[in-house]
């Protein structure tokens, strides 16, 4: 079988985007050239990859979905081949594609990014944010070369570098009573209306801590971002329960305290998954390596809200 990595991008681009136009504006190319490097595939496979329909653009056959997903697969090895082969004369170059959990994004990433700048001023980093189960998809179709999330509920294809511990916690209103104490008990929220996190996997999760001690939390509100949760908590609609602070939070300005629950409940962890068994370019490498060693200096320490009896210090050996 006869075929180039240039069709291989054209078709990947068109699967992608659904359309035939959108792909040739994405790549700069024209139609034509798309449209005859999807039909060079199909001659060279002897099915169709794609159903053409009219003013609705295209749509890959179950067959076409399995070249789709091995294509892809290639592609992102290959963009780790290339890489590889620019950074062999000195410091590695390219582009790394960083998946990351949405609510946590806006407070790992900012220190990750700039120390990454500094040290490889050639490597470009394009940054994916969405919810769990989005962030593993994009690691198991190629479109993410690693991703910083959770351990828990990720899926045993995919490996799993620890970074820190994100222990859940509590943030009430700064008028609260419950706000005056040094850490609060899962059985005194359940008094209050809860404001909780509805994104996939995460509402499950948060009401899994009540419901495994017998409790039911009085949900009243949702939030999809963690941002508006935080501001509802401010407005006084109720409490909320996350597991990465805002290491800049002002109480007296922001209107909400963090505290710490005292029930005996797990601390996940927070790290770097990629795909299981792959090949880890040098760019990765390079990533995973200072993120490592950031954890070690304590980096994340001000991400955490532990009560005075759980040790912060939690980081396992990396493998």
């Amino acid at each position: 079988m006869r075929f180039t990595l240039k069709q291989l991008r054209y078709l990947d681009a068109a699967g992608r985007t659904g359309s035939i136009a959108n792909a040739a504006n994405e790549l700069s190319i024209s139609q034509s050239s798309v449209t005859a490097a999807i039909d060079a595939l199909e001659a060279e496979l002897g099915f169709d990859i794609f159903l053409r329909m009219p003013a609705k653009g295209i749509r890959a056959t179950p067959s076409g979905r399995e070249v789709l997903a091995m294509v892809t697969r290639f592609l992102a090895e290959a963009r780790g081949l290339e890489n590889d082969l620019a950074s062999v004369s000195g410091d590695p170059v390219g582009t790394l594609r960083l998946g990351c959990y949405a609510t946590a994004a806006p407070f790992v990433l900012p220190p990750l990014l700039k120390e990454f700048a500094r040290r490889y001023a050639g490597i470009r980093i394009e940054v994916r944010e969405g919810d769990l189960t989005w962030v593993q998809e994009q690691l198991r179709e190629g479109e993410a070369d690693i991703a910083l999330t959770y351990r828990r509920s990720l899926d045993p294809g995919l490996d799993f570098v620890p970074l820190f511990r994100a222990r859940p916690y509590a943030i009430l209103s700064s008028d609260d009573p419950l706000a005056a104490n040094a850490e609060v008990y899962l059985a005194d929220l359940c008094k209050l209306p809860m404001v909780i996190l509805d994104l996939p996997q995460a509402t499950q999760y948060y009401s899994s801590l009540f419901q495994e001690r017998g409790l039911k939390p009085r949900i009243a509100h949702s939030s999809k971002t963690s941002e508006m949760a935080r501001a509802l908590v401010a407005g006084g609609f109720g409490f909320s329960i996350l597991n990465i602070c805002d290491p800049t939070n002002q109480e007296a300005v922001s209107g909400y305290a963090c505290r710490p629950i005292a029930d005996d409940i797990e601390a996940p962890f927070f790290g770097i998954a990629q795909p299981g068994g792959a090949r880890r370019p040098a760019i990765v490498e390079r990533f995973i390596d200072m993120c490592k060693a950031m954890a070690a200096q304590g980096v994340f320490d001000g991400l955490t809200v532990f009560p005075v009896r759980y040790p912060q210090k939690t980081v396992e050996v990396a493998p």
